[in-house]
C-alpha cells in the first residue's frame, strides 16, 4: 500500500554512527577502534532525528554478517579473512539471516533482546524501523547457527502458496530439522531449482586475482603471516558463483567476491530459463526470513539489489507478507530503469531507488556538467512512477556531498536538495552526517579514500563523533562542540525538512514544472535555474533554484495554463517567504577553530555565500507580502544567500 504522502528515512550504519573514538587507525580492529552499539541509539539520539522531520530510520548493519573479529567464545564459527572485506566485513556478506551482528550488543548472549529493545525505543519516539533484506547474495561461509524452532511459512502444513499469496499463511511449527543455506544443495549439480546456491562443476574456487602468492591457489592448506594476521587457505570445491553474477571460479578484486550467488530458480548459464513449478526452494527459506523480522517489529525492508532477484520472487513474497503484515513498506534498490514498472506494479513495491535519474542528473548540473532544464526529462521519463521513487543525496554506497569526489562544499548542494526533497511527494532519504557535512574523506582501511564513509571498517564520522558528544552532556555543550558551519548545515537542513513536512502542498500537494515556461524569461537562465510549483486545496507554493548561487532573485513566469490547470484566479495573494532561516540560526561571519585534517574543509570555509546581499529588502522568515498572480506574467521570487527561494501563497 503506497503512502500518498511524503516521508523522510534517515540511514544510520549503526557500527560507525555510534563509535566516539576520535583516534581511529586505518584498518583497525574492533578493539582499537570502537564501534556503534544498539544501545547508541538513544532516546536523546532518537529525540534529535525526530527533529529533523524524519520519520523513518533504516537501520544499516543489523543481521549478522561475515566479519574478521572472532566471537568464538560465545560459540559462533570464526569467519575466514581470506573472504572478508576489511576488518569489520561488509554488512552485505551475511552469514546468518536469524541473527543480530554480535558486536553491535553490549552483551553478545543478549544480543537479539538488545536488538528489539532499538526497536522499541524507536517506536516510543514516534519513528519506524526500517532494515535490510539481502535476497541475492550471502556470505561464502554462510553458516546459520539462530535457527529458529519455528518457521513462519511451511508448505508442507499451509499447503500451495499460490503466486498471488492467496492461500493460507500462518506461524507453525517445523515438521523437518532446521536447514541452512545450502546445507542440502547437491553440488554433483551446476544447476538446480531446489539447490541454494549455483555450482561450478569441476572448478575450486581461485582468489589467485585478490590474494597473495599461495593464498589465492587452491593446491594446499597452510597458513601464512601477511599483515600481522594469520589467513587460513579457504577452499571451496566445487566454486560458487559469485554474487555479483559471476559465473567463474577466479572472481577479480572488483567483483564481490566476499559473497555467493543465491538462486531463485534461473538457469542463467542455460538461456536464463526460469525453473519456478515446483517453487525453487530458496523461495520459501527466503519468505521465511522476512516473516521473522517483519514478527520482530520492523515496519520496512530496504531489499538490497532487488532487481538481481526476478520479479515474480517479489510478486510471490510480498503478497505473502503484507497478508500477515499489510502496512510493511518494501524499497527496492533498481538501477535499471527499464525494470521500475515490472518491479513496482508487478513486484509489488512500495518504492524503488531513483539514483541513475534525478540524483544523477542533480549531481550532474550541480558540478556543471549538465544544464538545469534536464531535470524536466528526469520525471517526464518516469511518468507517475516518480511518486514511487526515494529520492536522496547520500547514502552509504554514494560518495558524500561534501567528498572531494563530489561537489566538496554542502552548502552548494542546497539548490540540488531542495529539488530532490520538493519536486514530489516522493519519499526522501539522509544519510547520518549528510547535515553536518561529513566528509568521507578519511583513509579508514578497506576502501582507502574514496570521498565515502567505509562500510568495510571499524571507524567513526568525526562531525557525528562531535554532535554525539556534545549530546552526552546537554544541548548547550552540543551546539559547541559543533563547528559553527556544521551548526548552520544542521539548521538549514531542519528549516527545509520541517517546512516541507509542514506544509500539505509539499507534503502531498500536485507538482507543476514551470521550467517550460520559462526559457525565454529575461533574467532566467535554464541552464543555471529551476522552478516549480506545488499545489494543494487552500495554497501553492513556488520553489525556484539557481545552482550558480550568485542571484538574489528570480523572475519566473506563471503560463496561462497554470491558471487553467489548477484553477487559480488572477489577482492579489498573501505570499509569505519560506525561504530564510529564523536570524537567531543564521550566525554569519563565524570561522571554524583550528581541527584535523579531515575537518580542513570546514576549518576554512566561509559562511558567506556569493549572493549575501540576499538578506536585502525581503529576508525574514516567514515575512507575509502581498504578490501579484497573473496569466504570462513574471513574479520576481526573493533567493536566499544559498540559491533557493520557496514562496507559499495562500489561495
Amino acid at each position: 500500500m503506497r503512502q500518498a504522502s511524503k516521508f523522510i528515512i534517515y540511514q544510520i550504519l549503526l557500527r560507525v554512527f555510534g563509535n566516539t573514538n576520535e583516534n581511529c587507525v586505518s584498518g583497525g580492529s574492533l578493539h582499537s577502534n570502537g564501534t556503534g552499539k544498539f544501545s547508541s541509539i538513544t532516546p536523546k539520539v532518537l529525540d534529535k532525528i525526530k527533529e529533523l522531520a524524519v520519520t523513518h530510520v533504516w537501520y544499516t548493519g543489523v543481521i549478522e554478517h561475515a566479519t574478521k573479529t572472532s566471537f568464538e567464545e560465545y560459540g559462533i564459527r570464526r569467519d575466514n579473512p581470506s573472504v572478508i572485506k576489511g576488518e569489520a566485513g561488509s554488512p552485505y556478506a551475511i552469514k546468518d539471516y536469524y541473527d543480530v551482528n554480535p558486536y553491535l550488543a553490549n552483551s553478545v548472549p543478549d544480543r537479539m533482546a538488545e536488538f528489539e529493545q532499538l526497536v522499541e525505543r524507536t517506536h516510543n519516539a514516534g519513528l519506524k524501523v526500517i532494515i535490510d533484506f539481502v535476497p541475492n547474495h550471502l556470505a561464502r561461509e554462510y553458516n546459520s547457527d539462530s535457527l529458529p524452532t519455528d518457521r513462519y511459512y511451511n508448505p508442507y502444513v499451509t499447503g500451495t502458496l499460490a503466486l498471488d499469496g492467496s492461500a493460507p499463511l500462518q506461524i507453525v511449527s517445523k515438521n523437518t530439522p532446521p536447514e541452512s543455506f545450502g546445507q542440502s544443495d547437491n553440488m554433483n549439480l551446476a544447476f538446480s531449482p531446489q539447490n541454494n546456491f549455483y555450482y561450478l562443476w569441476g572448478e575450486d574456487l581461485d582468489l589467485g586475482n585478490i590474494l597473495p602468492g599461495d593464498i589465492g591457489g587452491v593446491t594446499d592448506c597452510r597458513e601464512v603471516d601477511i599483515d600481522s594476521s594469520k589467513i587460513v587457505k579457504y577452499i571451496e570445491k566445487p566454486a560458487k558463483a559469485t554474487g555479483n553474477d559471476c559465473f567463474t571460479p577466479k572472481p577479480g578484486v572488483n567483483d564481490w567476491y566476499e559473497t555467493v550467488k543465491l538462486n531463485y530458480g534461473v538457469d542463467y548459464c542455460g538461456g536464463g530459463a526460469k525453473h519456478f513449478d515446483p517453487r525453487p526452494k530458496t523461495w520459501e527459506m527466503m519468505l521465511d526470513v522476512l516473516l521473522y523480522w517483519a514478527s520482530k517489529g520492523v515496519d520496512g525492508f530496504r531489499c538490497d539489489m532487488a532487481e538481481m532477484v526476478p520479479v515474480e520472487f517479489w510478486h510471490w513474497a510480498i503478497a505473502a507478507v503484507k497478508r500477515v503484515y499489510p502496512n510493511l513498506t518494501f524499497v527496492a534498490e533498481v538501477y535499471n530503469p527499464s525494470l521500475y514498472d515490472s518491479y513496482l506494479n508487478f513486484g509489488g513495491f512500495d518504492y524503488l531507488y531513483d539514483k541513475v535519474g534525478l540524483y544523477d542528473n542533480l549531481k550532474a548540473i550541480t558540478q556543471g556538467n549538465l544544464p538545469a532544464h534536464s531535470i524536466t526529462g528526469s520525471w517526464q521519463s518516469i511518468g507517475d512512477m516518480q511518486y514511487s521513487m526515494l529520492n536522496f543525496l547520500e547514502n552509504h554506497d554514494e560518495q558524500r556531498v561534501a567528498s572531494d569526489f563530489n561537489i566538496g562544499n554542502p552548502f552548494k548542494a542546497i539548490p540540488e536538495l531542495a529539488v530532490s526533497l520538493m519536486l514530489n511527494s516522493a519519499p526522501f532519504m539522509i544519510y547520518f552526517g549528510q547535515e553536518f557535512g561529513e566528509r568521507g574523506m578519511l583513509s579508514e582501511g578497506f576502501s582507502g579514500i574514496d570521498g565515502r564513509t567505509s562500510i568495510f571498517d571499524y571507524c567513526s564520522a568525526p562531525s557525528v563523533v562531535r554532535f554525539l558528544k556534545g549530546l552526552q552532556h546537554g544541548s548547550l555543550v552540543e551546539q559547541e562542540s559543533l563547528y559553527p558551519a556544521e551548526k548552520r548545515l544542521y539548521a538549514l537542513y531542519r528549516h527545509l525538512f520541517s517546512t516541507v513536512m509542514g506544509e500539505e502542498a509539499l507534503r502531498s500537494g500536485s507538482t507543476y514544472d514551470l521550467e517550460y515556461a520559462n526559457f525565454h524569461t529575461q533574467g532566467f537562465d535554464p541552464g543555471s535555474c529551476f522552478a516549480f510549483a506545488r499545489k494543494c486545496a487552500d495554497s501553492v507554493v513556488f520553489i525556484a533554484v539557481d545552482f550558480t548561487q550568485t542571484r538574489n532573485s528570480m523572475p519566473v513566469l506563471l503560463p496561462a495554463h497554470l491558471f487553467e490547470f489548477w484553477s487559480i484566479k488572477s489577482g492579489h495573494y498573501n505570499m509569505q517567504n519560506l525561504s530564510f532561516l529564523p536570524e537567531e540560526a543564521l550566525p554569519a561571519g563565524f570561522s571554524a577553530p583550528a581541527g584535523t585534517v579531515a575537518d580542513i574543509a570546514f576549518e576554512n570555509m566561509s559562511l558567506n555565500s556569493p549572493n549575501q546581499a540576499a538578506r536585502g529588502a525581503i529576508n525574514r522568515y516567514n515575512q507575509s507580502i502581498i504578490l501579484n498572480l497573473s496569466p504570462d506574467t513574471p513574479i520576481h521570487l526573493p533567493l536566499n544567500e544559498y540559491g533557493v527561494a520557496i514562496v507559499k501563497v495562500e489561495l
